[in-house]
């Protein structure tokens, strides 16, 4: 099974025929996808201009989907690195207990579903290493009671997702799936309560 470095460079390997170049960028996002697959094929297409059903793609604008998700990528790898090297050290100091943003991390490890989003049409529009780099500051920082990707007040609780967690406080402006150690206690329980509004 092709590493997604590997697939990446038969997607810039004018070489290879356009359908494999195309199915090459689709097959990265079984490797990395913040928004899910389907989400992240969606904004990488709408952020490169193309059609995600179109089976004869520009290879420059594939290039460009490329270019975007790498640099996501590398953003994405570099706090892995910082995460590990901070757990090593906990553990030399005896904090053998991991915290909530430990929790969270091991389900996105890899980097898939960082920034779930469950209905795959709707994802924040800035590049998606901007998207993580907020993500991670908001990781970093004491919790807050807005989305950190686009800053939106309006979150609701959604059960049933299609990933792990399978609910949670769902950002209703760019459809993230926020996670919950960015989040007060009381953000939490205001996206639960909206949650019942909506549904009522």
């Amino acid at each position: 099974m092709a590493g997604f470095r590997s697939l990446a460079r038969q997607v810039r390997d004018p070489r290879c025929d356009l359908a494999l170049r195309r199915y090459s960028l689709r097959k990265c996002l079984e490797r990395f996808a913040p928004y899910g697959h389907r989400a992240t094929w969606d904004h990488l297409c709408s952020r490169a201009g193309f059609d995600p059903e179109d089976r004869s793609v520009d290879p420059a604008r594939l290039v460009a989907a490329l270019d975007e998700l790498e640099e996501a990528r590398a953003v994405w790898l570099a706090y892995e690195v910082e995460f590990a090297e901070r757990r090593r050290k906990e553990k030399h100091d005896g904090l053998r207990r991991p915290g909530s943003v430990d929790d969270w991390h091991r389900m996105t490890w890899g980097g898939f579903g960082v920034a779930w989003c469950d209905d795959p049409r709707v994802h924040p529009t800035e590049p998606l290493a901007e998207v993580l780099r907020r993500l991670i500051a908001a990781l970093e920082r004491e919790p807050g009671s807005s989305c950190p990707v686009c800053a939106g007040a309006r979150l609701v609780w959604r059960h049933d997702l299609d990933h792990e967690p399978s609910s949670g406080p769902v950002c209703t402006e760019c459809g993230i799936l926020v996670p919950r150690p960015v989040l007060t206690p009381a953000a939490l329980a205001e996206s639960r309560r909206a949650r019942l509004l909506v549904s009522a």
